[in-house]
This record gives C-alpha cells, structure tokens and sequence, in this order.
C-alpha cells in the first residue's frame, strides 16, 4: 500500500523538508503545496509550510511523526511564490524552512488565520466642537487629533490619514464621547472603475518615449529606467501602474525605506483608480497581515512596500517595479540574506510580466546587464519644464576654521538661501552629536564594550550610543581612568549640527530629521509636511533624505563628511559615495530656482570626486565598470562569504580554516581569500571572522557551494561557532 507523506518545511536549520504522516481526518486529495500545517519536532509545535507530498520516504512510515492539523483550506503561498521560495533557498543555500517562515506574515507564522479586518473609519460626534477649546488646554495631541475630524466631517480612515495619531489618542477621544468608529466595507475586488481620481499631467516629450519603450513587447522584460534626478520617474510609474489596473492587473512597487513610503503613496492614492496597500517593517503585525490578505485576495490594485513585501501574494499580477534599484536597503543583511530586487526579477520571469528598475544611479550589476542588452535601457536625461540639474562645486576645507565641521563659505551660502526665501540642506550621514568622547587630560576614550567601535555621544539624551549593537550608558561625569572632567566631545554629527545651525540661524529656522527624530509611527510625516509647506528651513539630515524626496523650495546642498569613503577597504565603496552624493545632489533645484551643491572636502584632487563633478554618475560609472572588469571583481565576477562568530577569536579563525581545506578538497575554479578577521572583528560582544569565495562564472561557485556546504556542519569547530553563508554580499564588513 502507499504512503503518502508530506514534505513540511519547518523553521528550523536543516537544508531539506522533514517527512511527516497526513493527520488521519485529511482528504488527500485537497492536499496543495502552500498549505500551513502544524506539525511536531521534538518537544515543540511548529507551523511549517507543505512543500509538496510523495509516495513513501526515506524513513520507515512506523517511525513517520503525524502531522498534528492543517490551518488552510487554500495555500497561503501562491504557486509561484512556492516555486520562488523554492529557487531562493537553493540559490542562497539557506535553509528551506526559515525561507519559508520569511516569506510569511509574523502572525501567520504563529498560526492565525489569513483574513484582513474591516477598515476603521473616525468621525467626530455633533458636539464635539464644544470641547476642542478646553482639549487645546488639557491634551493638545488630542485636540489636534479632534481638529482633523472636524475638518473632515465626512470622517477619515487608515488610507486618507496616513498622519493618523497613535491608537491610545483615538481611544481615549473615543471613551470621551467626541469621536466614534466605524467598519468599513471592504475593498472591491478587481478590475478598478475606467478612470483614474485625479487627472494627470501631460508627460513631456521624454517621458512619453521612455513609456513607448517600456510598453513595447509582452510577457517578461526586465528594463532600467535610469534617469536623472527629478526627471519624472514617479510620473512614468503612474502611467504604467494605470495601465495595469485597467487590464484588470495588480501591481508590486518596492522602495528601500520606510521613509519613501508616505510621501509616494499619498500620490498613487490620489492618482491610481484602485486602492494602494502598504507593507513595511513601521507597520503592527495586524496592519502587516491585513494589507497581506488585501493583495492575497486581489482587492489591493498597488502594494507598496520594503524589501520583505516581495513575497506578497498577487491575485493577477500584472507588473513589478523596484525604485532605487542599486540602494543596499533592498537587500537582507541578516537570517535569510537575500536581495529583494533580484528575487523580484525572478519572480517576474517565472510569472511572464514585465519588471521596471529604477535609479537615477544604478548599481553597476545593473547597470551592465542593461549596456550588454539583456535589460532594455530607457533613459530620462532632462529635468521637465525649466528645472535643471544643480551645478556642483568641491570646497575646499584645507586649512580653513571649521564650525561644527561647517566652512565659513558654506556658512555664508546657505545664509543666502534662507535670505533668498528658500531652503538648504546640510547632509551627514551620522547620527547624534558627536562620534567620540575623549578625556583630554589622559585621552581616555568612550569605547563600547561589545565592539570595536566608539560610543556616540547624543547629548540631548544624555546618552553613549553604539550604532552598532544600540548598547546605551549615561555620559560619565569623569574620566573612569584618570578621574578628569575634562571630557570633550570631537567630531560632528547631525545633533550638534542642528545646535549649532539654530544658535547661528535660529532654532525655527532648523529642522532635523534623522532616526532619532523620525521614530515613530507619523513623526517622519510630520516633519516632512513642515518642510513642504515650503518656509525657508534648513534642514540637517542623514540618508533618510537622500533619496526620492521632493523639496521644490530646496536650492542648495552642503555635504559634510564625503571624505570617509575615499579610502575605504570595501572595493563598493566609491560606489556608494557616488550614488549617496549623486542622490543628494538631487534633491537641490527641483523647483523652478536653480540648485546648488557643495561637497567639502579636504581631497578636492581626488578623481572620484573630479570625475563626478565633471562627468557625473555616467562617467564614473563607465570608469569603474572598466577598472572592475580588469580587476576581475563583481559585476565581471561573483562573491560568497562565509562568516564565523564566537565569544572568543580562536573559534571562528580555526572553523573558518578547516572550512578553507574543505573547499578546497571539493575543487572547482573559485579563489579563496581568508580566513582573516572581519573588518570589524568585534561585534555584539562576538568575534567575527570571514572567508571570501571569488569565482568568475556563477555556476562553479554554486557547485562548490552545493559539493562542499553539507560538510561545513560536520567539522570540529562548526559546534562553537554561529557561521551563516552570505551570497552575492552588499556589505564585507
């Protein structure tokens, strides 16, 4: 007789699915990959995925476990989300069931069930107008909550409030008798009404040739729209996400950071004729799963969202976009590392749709496929109407007084700025005040515990801060070594810029947003929505700024700190001080004023900096692809890298070079480099070794990969060590 078993993918490390029985009430003929199933291992009770059933296994059926129940009816992952779970996990070598569990809801991973709730709907009561003068003086958060429903007598929900307050603020107007709730009826399911809400502008002459191009042809293709910053890419994605919903079609957009996130939907909401879900890590695990169950079901026409949103199910999928396509952020750097965007690409070739990759400074991976003709090329290369691209100077600091790291002429420009009625932003991508604390009688310095790294000093909080494991200790009163109170604070960043700006300009004049200042659920909203209501600001920021913004009133860019990158040991990283720099630059000029950009520096000779002053990103990007290619470094070749980390250094140094002997045995044409400690070697209280596999054709590093990874787990040290595989890596820190 046969036995059918079920192949369960459970969160555990093992490279393959665990057998189990089906429990005794189940129809096997209902039985589809997708399936939850709650299952047993050891002592524990698991949700795990069905990944497929077959006829007997390798374990006798009397030492098979049952399956304990089955939570779906219908597969919660689609079958093209199964057969891309299913290539990611061997492409990525990762085990099968912790690519699962990724790739579902926090609470669908502790079983409940895969249905959205209604939407909320607030509205203020007839006499709460009466109270809103004694809530100004009692709760003004509140106040202010009552004053937006009463602007809005037809109330508001969770999409057209997306500055919404905290629930504790609703409730407690609630209990208050001033506002009631409302359910909501639920999303229709598609094809969306003819027309889109609002009209929109007439695309310029190159935009209307970027979407002939990219509307060309059916079925898969993958094409870069590289275009200039503020050249109109949204508006090209408008037109092709309308073009989907009118086919009935559902659409995927993916940005690197929560951040893009408001400012971009609240304009496909006003544009699109379908609704537009959102899914980011910022979101409550409800909120998470209903915008889930939303697109499951089809009744979301446009799901944006960060990286981890590529594994939400599409009813009829019918386009993929990924803006910002060369940012790291798309990338997952922990667990199950993993990059969003080639995952996406492969999504859309296995379901025959097209993908669009947008940047203003594409990655040169991108970038290469696109000038050898396996993505199509559409570029925008002009701002539209009379904006244009910012003019760029270097300056040169050498020798020059220094104010909070600030020069005197840039100093005086942006006084200028603000004169002018406009706005200026100082960029440094470093948070807090500044990013060491020293004694400057014995030169003690305020080092963090857990890693080789300083303590930031956040002044406002009074606070050590390390960036790195976000370990936190008050500021000593006194040096701990010598007992001085001669403890002074060296270097900059972002908090005692703003300090300084709003004692030389006026603290109503600054406006800081950064980590620190924009947590939180609408903090970031907040801020933005003072800087567009355009008084002349300067705003101080790190890279939660640099991208996809649109500040009309901003004419001039002041970047602190580029220097840091110039002599990096990580071979991207003029790679990304380009794209940072290139980026920010963006953000000056998109109005009608022209734009200004001024880097500081003390290397103004530097041809990195040179050549994108001159030449732009084009030319450093045609550079770099040329000193790649004779260097035989990625896109001309492709990296694994295998870490290892323990309490103490030996662990990791003695795995990692019995790993190195049994890569080697396997054979294959891969150069190793390493084992040697990472660059940084201490981290959360770990020491951290690695080992660089560099291989000039993907398939020999796979096969290594596939020969030699089943026996990493078997070596004498594999016990003492935490070791991960990371493929493709964006970062070899």
């Amino acid at each position: 007789m046969t036995t059918i078993v079920l192949r369960v993918a459970v969160p555990c490390p093992l490279p393959r699915c665990l057998d189990y029985l089906p429990p005794d009430d189940i129809d096997i003929g209902t039985l589809a990959a997708g399936q939850r199933f709650e299952v047993p291992l050891g002592r524990r009770r698991l949700v795990g995925v069905l990944w497929e059933t077959a006829s007997g296994s390798d374990i006798a059926p009397e030492r098979l476990r049952k399956a304990i129940r089955r939570l779906d009816e219908a597969p919660v992952l689609t079958p093209d989300l199964v057969a891309l779970l299913d290539w990611a996990a061997r492409y990525y070598h990762h085990p099968i069931g912790e690519v699962a569990q990724a790739a579902l809801p926090v609470l669908l991973r502790q079983g409940k069930a895969p249905c959205w709730q209604p939407l909320t709907r607030w509205r203020a009561v007839e006499n709460a107008p009466e109270a809103l003068a004694e809530l100004e003086r009692r709760a003004p958060r509140q106040a202010a909550a009552l004053a937006r429903l009463l602007a809005h007598p037809e109330g508001l929900d969770e999409a057209h409030w997306p500055d919404r307050p905290e629930a504790a603020i609703l409730r407690r107007l609630e209990a208050r008798g001033l506002i009631r709730r409302e359910s909501l009826p639920p999303p229709a399911v598609l094809p969306p009404p003819p027309e889109a809400p609002s009209a929109a502008p007439e695309p310029t002459p190159e935009q209307r040739a970027a979407l002939h191009a990219l509307r060309e042809g059916t079925g898969f293709r993958c094409s870069l729209l590289e275009g200039v910053t503020g050249s109109g890419k949204t508006e090209v994605y408008l037109h092709l996400l309308e073009d989907c919903l009118r086919a009935g079609r559902q659409a995927l957009l993916l940005v690197p950071e929560i951040g893009l996130t408001p400012q971009l939907t609240r304009r496909l909401r006003e544009r699109l004729p379908a609704p537009v879900t959102v899914i980011h890590s910022g979101m409550s695990d409800r909120e998470r799963l209903d915008a889930w169950a939303l697109a499951r079901e089809g009744r979301a026409g446009v799901v944006v969202g960060t990286r981890s949103a590529v594994f939400t199910p599409l009813a009829r999928p019918g386009l993929f976009i990924v803006d910002e396509e060369h940012d790291p952020s798309l990338a997952q750097q922990e667990g199950f590392r993993y990059s969003a965007r080639d995952l996406l690409v492969w999504r859309a070739r296995r379901l025959d749709i097209p993908v669009v990759l947008g940047s203003a400074t594409p990655s040169l991976e991108t970038l290469r496929n696109a000038l050898e003709g396996r993505y199509r090329h559409v570029r925008l290369a002009s701002r539209p109407g009379r904006a244009r691209p910012p003019r760029r100077r270097l300056l040169d600091i050498r020798s020059r007084p220094l104010h909070a790291g600030l020069s005197e002429p840039a100093l005086e420009a942006i006084g200028q700025t603000l004169a002018a009625g406009d706005q200026a932003l100082v960029f440094l991508n470093r948070r807090g005040f500044a990013p060491v604390l020293l004694c400057h009688d014995c030169g003690w310095l305020a080092e963090c515990e857990r890693c080789d790294a300083r303590y930031t000093l956040h002044r406002k909080q009074q606070r050590l801060r390390c960036h790195h494991c976000e370990s936190t200790r008050p500021v000593p009163r006194q040096c701990p070594e010598c007992g001085s109170q001669a403890l002074i604070a060296v270097g900059e960043g972002t908090e005692r810029l703003e300090a300084f700006l709003a004692e030389r300009f006026g603290a109503e004049r600054v406006v800081r947003i950064d980590r620190d200042t924009a947590g939180g659920r609408h903090r970031l909203e907040r801020l933005l929505a003072r800087v567009h209501a355009g008084e002349p600001l300067i705003l101080v920021g790190t890279q939660m700024l640099a991208k996809g913004h649109d500040f009309p009133r901003l004419t001039r860019v002041v970047v602190l700190g580029a220097d840091q990158a110039l002599h990096s040991l990580d071979f991207r990283a003029g790679e990304r001080l380009a794209q940072r720099l290139e980026q920010v630059a963006g953000r000056a000029g998109r109005g009608v004023r022209p734009g200004e950009v001024l880097v500081q520096t003390h290397f103004p000779e530097h041809p990195l900096l040179q050549t994108l002053v001159h030449e732009g990103y084009a030319g450093f990007a045609r550079r770099t692809l040329a000193e790649r290619r004779e260097a035989g470094l990625p896109p001309y070749a492709h990296l694994a890298l295998l870490r290892a980390e323990a309490p103490s250094p030996a662990p990791p140094e003695a795995f990692l070079a019995a790993a190195r002997q049994c890569l080697e045995a396997a054979g294959g044409e891969v150069t190793l480099l390493g084992p040697a400690p990472a660059p940084m070697a201490r981290r959360q209280g770990r020491h951290r070794a690695q080992l660089l596999l560099l291989a000039s054709e993907r398939p020999a590093l796979h096969a290594l990969l596939d020969k030699a990874l089943p026996r990493l787990g078997t070596l004498p040290h594999a016990g003492r060590v935490r070791w991960s595989l990371d493929v493709d890596p964006v970062e070899l820190y």
